[in-house]
């Protein structure tokens, strides 16, 4: 809502400014008429909106913002001075125009006018917040489907009482996520944005292909490329050296692929990629760290889905990884971005094979043929196990078919000898697997939705040391019973399954992953269309 009717002449902020608008406001209607027409058009501007409501008659509509004591102009100051550095965040600063509050207030030249911008300036503040808090994007999962992370939204009544009754530079200090990644992601894109305004990294790379002991301009470009990356000192040669070698291998471990110093066409491909991609990744990474801008718990675990990998995070500290296989790249099988609670582990685990794979799967092998999938049990209604003789396949449909399907424990269950449960209404969980060849593989999209671990007695290790003095006896004994075990987790961990492409490390170089679903360029155009931009800083 646009209050003022004069273009602001000056695009700074000063208390001698507020000073002089909030006389303006005051100096000519007499004091109980203003406050009347004042309270009225507060009145009027809060209807429909419960939250701005309750703030103002909780306060017998009496301003934040616009009653020109010092409280208000330290408010206003803070408020612009946030507003100002929004792009820093990589929010739209389109939203909110610091220059227009500044008109506002010199224009509001009555009561009733002030009342309106009195609760324009609160509405302004709580969409701020918001963006800055917990994420621009109102419902990611209208994005894709398998962003099903619930957002940690603020109360905005609360947010309202905060402004009103905390320090203001304090409040719009710690709206930002405060977590060591954020602030590093922030700082990488300031750096990217200086980057671009230089010309970024100059010409691509302009062979499909390279390897050791070549030479010519295919080289000459590489070599260019990542002494502009930083990856290489700067040098004359014409051949793919030793250094160059030692320079690819050092981008192939940041991005993620088979780190063997040989510039084939998907290293290419990544080498290739625009400051502009990049910066791109790391400003949807700061909206998805603000979608988990949340205590998340001083021991947890995190799957990063682009990343292959699950780690255990101590205070902090990665104190065990291993490397993990992903949902496939189809609709039913990604795995999808949440948080939850891991509550127990099982060891000589049973499948309950899902009714999906058992329709779609293993119905029509069996309709083909009856003993197909033999290694999986047919389980009637009242759980007991069918013989396949007795059962004519042909007569069901995906809709009909009246049984299930379940691997009993062994080590070519299909779920390994270990699972680790966080229930969830997605029936994702962490899992051990025989198919040790996949993690190998440069990408790894290959599991029904859940998560391989490559490592997973370690994995149980790690997380059963805490409540067991011998972890790796009290495991071994249960798995070899070769019954199914059901351990539960004295003390539960939360388990955070996120999707970044681009990421930090606290020591090194900002890591890139490829999309392996296609995500972040949903959330990108999202984020665009809400008018954020790729900015470019000249210096």
């Amino acid at each position: 809502m646009r209050i003022a009717k004069v273009v602001p002449t000056r695009s700074f902020f000063t208390l001698k400014a507020v000073a002089l608008a909030t006389s303006l406001i005051f100096s000519h209607t007499p004091v109980v008429a203003q406050v009347t027409a004042f309270k009225q058009a507060v009145a009027e501007a809060i209807s429909g909106d419960d939250a701005l409501a309750s703030f103002y008659r909780a306060r017998d509509f009496e301003p934040i913002w616009t009653n020109g004591n010092g409280q208000s102009r330290q408010r206003l100051r803070a408020f612009l001075r946030a507003l100002e550095n929004s792009g820093d965040h990589g929010l739209p600063m389109g939203r909110y125009s610091p220059d227009e509050i500044r008109a506002d207030l010199r224009d509001a030249d009555n009561a009733r006018e002030r009342g309106a911008l009195e609760v324009e300036l609160s509405r302004q503040y709580l969409q701020f917040s918001r963006d800055l808090q917990t994420g621009i994007i109102e419902n990611p999962r209208r994005i894709d489907s398998g962003i099903v992370r619930q957002i940690p939204r603020r109360d905005r009544v609360e947010l309202l009482e905060t402004i009103a009754t905390r320090s203001p530079n304090g409040v719009f200090r710690a709206l930002a996520p405060r977590t060591p990644e954020y602030t590093r992601l922030m700082a990488e894109k300031v750096r990217m944005e200086r980057l671009l305004g230089q010309g970024g990294w100059g010409p691509e790379v302009s062979s499909n292909a390279l390897e050791p002991g070549q030479s010519g301009a295919g080289v000459v470009s590489l070599r260019n490329r990542l002494i502009a990356m930083g990856y290489l000192r700067r040098d004359a040669t014409q051949t793919y050296d030793g250094a160059i070698q030692t320079a690819v291998q050092a981008f192939q471990v940041d991005h993620g692929l088979t780190s063997d110093g040989v510039a084939g066409r998907g290293t290419i491909t990544e080498i290739n990629r625009s400051v502009e991609d990049r910066l791109q990744s790391v400003i949807v990474a700061m909206e998805r760290e603000r979608w988990l801008n949340r205590d998340r718990g001083s021991r947890h675990i995190l799957v990063n889905i682009t990343d292959f990998t699950a780690r255990i995070i101590d205070n902090g500290e990665v104190t065990f990884q291993t490397r993990s296989v992903v949902g496939a790249n189809d609709s039913d099988r990604r795995t999808p971005e949440f948080s939850d609670v891991m509550e127990h582990i099982v060891i000589n685990p049973t499948w309950n094979v899902p009714r999906s794979i058992t329709t779609n799967e293993y119905l029509p092998q069996m309709q083909r043929n009856p003993n197909a999938a033999g290694h999986l049990q047919l389980i009637d209604s009242r759980g007991r196990v069918v013989n396949r003789a007795n059962v004519d396949f042909s007569q069901y449909t995906a809709r009909t078919f009246p049984y299930a399907m379940r691997q009993p424990p062994s080590p070519r269950n299909a779920l390994g000898r270990v699972k680790f449960i966080f229930p969830n209404q997605y029936n994702i969980y962490l899992h051990d697997t025989p198919a040790q060849n996949l993690f190998s593989r440069e990408v790894r999209t290959f599991s029904h939705g859940c998560v391989r671990l490559d490592d997973p007695y370690d994995f149980a290790y790690a997380l059963l040391a805490a409540q067991e003095s011998d972890p790796r006896g009290f495991f071994h004994r249960s798995l070899d019973s070769n019954r199914e075990t059901f351990v539960p987790l004295e003390t539960q961990v939360p388990v955070h399954l996120i999707y970044r492409t681009a990421f930090t490390q606290a020591r090194g170089r900002i890591n890139f992953r490829r999309d392996a679903y296609g995500r972040d360029a949903r959330v990108w155009n999202a984020l665009r269309d809400a008018g954020v931009v790729i900015r470019s800083i000249r210096s």
